[in-house]
């Protein structure tokens, strides 16, 4: 598989698999990565709630957390096993939990022990094994530590490089100040592309639009968006045309939600709880009148006990729109 040039980050907490679904209804191109799941998990938990997934979120791959070569081996051929398309180590999270565990940002101080652990895990799969991480973390200086980290890991086997373009300040940031405070260095991540010139670079970090990826593929292999995408998903809805140059699943957001319907009622008859799957669709709608409706009544509606597909319906049907803006 060659490296998309357009994925959506792994978000903690939100990129489950009913956020991906939904994604998946709004490009059929993007690459769409799971949340982090620790080896730990993926070794001892539950594989099915864990790792499983719905056919029609190919392509998706699977985000590790560890540090242990044997582990991140191991739960790669899991991954495998369920049928993810790819392998992602983690080496950009910098949240506490994170970092107590040796994993994450502060692999960025252990080039040599990440290196080991795509070397191992290259041995366990035939999927592609990619790194993410960042320019550098606390006091390094992004021209060596980035460098390191590149050249350790792509030397073991790395297929494709996702730099997530600031630093992560492990000491004196919160993990939400490090999504925002440490500047952006996109020319930093650009300097690494051309040093590297045979090396699939994915660039991350602070994009906002499609127009704003689109430029960085002047520079690098790929483009990934995180919060934009979460937060605006109507933004999706241009990607297959913009970027892969192919029609997109659905014209408009309101098609999408309707094909969105089938899978919700599935997962209610299984149990799912409606809120676990209308909270993604809170910020579908751009510049629609409705779209404050359509939010309460999820809110208000979609969160009580036994609430049912019709909660969805009725609050698509509160929308007054040819096509989302």
């Amino acid at each position: 598989m060659s490296p998309s040039r357009f994925s959506v980050a792994p978000m903690m907490d939100w990129t489950d698999r009913h956020c991906r679904v939904f994604h998946r209804h709004l490009s059929r191109s993007a690459l769409l990565y799971t949340e982090m799941l620790t080896t730990g998990a993926v070794l001892h938990g539950d594989r099915a709630r864990l790792l499983g997934f719905d056919q029609i979120e190919h392509p998706v791959a699977l985000q590790l957390g560890g540090s242990n070569p044997g582990d991140l081996a191991e739960a790669a051929r899991i991954g495998e096993g369920f049928g993810y398309d790819e392998i992602n180590l983690n080496v950009g999270c910098p949240s506490d939990r994170v970092k107590d565990g040796r994993f994450g940002a502060c692999l960025m101080a252990e080039p040599q022990l990440v290196a080991e652990g795509v070397a191992a895990m290259k041995r366990a799969v035939a999927i592609p094994v990619t790194v993410k991480c960042r320019i550098g973390i606390d006091d390094q200086d992004p021209e060596v530590a980035l460098d390191a980290l590149a050249r350790s890991v792509v030397a073991a086997g790395c297929d494709t490089l996702i730099v997530h373009a600031r630093k992560a300040w492990l000491n004196g940031l919160s993990p939400k100040e490090n999504r925002d405070i440490p500047p952006l260095d996109y020319d930093r991540v650009y300097r690494l592309k051309r040093a590297m010139p045979d090396v699939p670079i994915i660039i991350n970090g602070g994009i906002l639009s499609i127009d704003e990826a689109r430029g960085h593929l002047a520079h690098v292999d790929g483009v990934m968006l995180g919060r934009a995408a979460y937060q605006e998903p109507w933004r999706l809805l241009s990607v297959d045309a913009d970027i892969f140059g192919e029609v997109p699943p659905h014209e408009t957001m309101q098609d999408a939600l309707e094909a969105m319907i089938p899978y919700v009622e599935r997962q209610l008859s299984r149990g799912s709880r409606l809120h676990a799957i209308t909270r993604h669709f809170v910020g579908a709608f751009h510049a629609v009148p409705g779209a404050r409706s359509f939010r309460r009544h999820l809110a208000e509606q979609g969160t009580r006990p036994g609430a049912d597909i019709s909660v969805l319906r009725d609050a698509i049907g509160k929308l007054a729109f040819t096509q989302a803006a």
